[in-house]
């Protein structure tokens, strides 16, 4: 039977069935997320991604509808008469036909609207628990420092998701109502493992490094310089040095443009011919692995390090 003070506290005695410390990185995931979509600036930059996104949904349908019916005539737009044939040229460099190239540009594109959202979730999930002290108090809870990066990675995974892999699935739908689907489907069912597999990739090692950088600076602005130099100058840079008009050293010098190597892991996913990867020339995809895993496991090795420094008190 309640005591009285029991009455006057309201206490509830906890009746549901207590789960394991995995739980606790799910339930930290949730509502990590949640604090995401609170933020009216990722919803901006959601509509960002869905510009790009759109272009590839109906540019893939026009390319059809010019093939089948229009390729050799011509319109006017603005005034001036445009050859629907150098139109269906322009739109073949972007491979919108449903194959491999399609999906890797998709994801290429739509990395200038990720890299800018995961900068702002770095800052707001991660960066803000070590800068306002919030961790020590999940970490006096029973639950591992593991535990706490797996919950936010998870956060970070869907952010990943919901901006590449989901609308990368609705294109590869589309191209099969598009062509015919009973063949489509079932030829190319290997495009969408690819794309499930480019997805993954995507969310161990940006969801690492998002973590892996949101600790070592915290704040938005200096975390997004960050990000602008990890995915913008280093690929100037790679481009530079590569480039035949200029340097034309070796092409492992992309391997410093994390990008590049995540493009060509999801190249590889999604099987497509080295040949045909521009620009040329390219790594080999076994190196841009290499470049890809050595990037998670420094990642993990200061994360480790640096939240087993923090102070508990249980």
């Amino acid at each position: 039977m309640a005591a009285q003070t029991d009455t006057l506290l309201r206490y509830r005695p906890w009746r549901g069935k207590p789960h394991g410390p995995f739980y606790a990185s799910l339930a930290l995931a949730r509502v990590s997320f949640k604090l995401m979509l609170r933020r009216r600036l990722l919803w901006g930059l959601f509509a960002l991604g869905l510009l790009v996104f759109f272009f590839f949904f109906y540019a893939q349908y026009l390319m059809v509808w010019i093939t089948s019916q229009l390729s050799g005539e011509t319109v006017r737009f603005a005034g001036v008469p445009v050859s629907l044939g150098n139109l269906t040229k322009f739109l073949d460099r972007l491979n919108l036909n449903g194959t491999t190239h399609t999906f890797g540009n998709f994801v290429w594109f739509q990395g200038y609207s990720l890299i800018i959202v995961l900068s702002l979730a770095g800052s707001v999930l991660v960066g803000n628990d070590f800068a306002h002290g919030s961790l020590p108090f999940y970490l006096s809870k029973p639950i591992g420092r593991w535990h706490y990066i797996l919950g936010k990675c998870l956060a970070i995974g869907a952010l990943v998701n919901l901006f590449v892999t989901l609308p990368a699935i609705i294109l590869w739908i589309e191209a099969g109502m598009l062509y015919d689907w009973e063949t489509y489907y079932f030829d190319n069912y290997d495009l969408l493992l690819g794309i499930l597999g480019y997805g993954l990739i995507l969310t161990i090692t940006l969801s690492l490094l998002v973590v892996a950088t949101s600790v070592w600076v915290r704040r938005t602005v200096p975390l997004a310089m960050v990000w602008m130099g990890l995915f913008v100058f280093l690929r100037m840079l790679s481009t530079w040095l590569v480039d035949r008009n200029a340097l034309a050293l070796d092409p492992r010098w992309r391997l410093i443009d994390l990008w590049n190597d995540l493009y060509l892991c999801g190249l590889w996913c999604l099987g497509a011919d080295p040949a045909t990867i521009r620009p040329q020339p390219q790594p080999e995809f076994w190196e841009a692995f290499a470049a890809v895993g050595a990037v998670c496991a420094a990642c993990m090795l200061y994360l480790r390090k640096r939240v087993q420094a923090v102070e508990i008190v249980r």
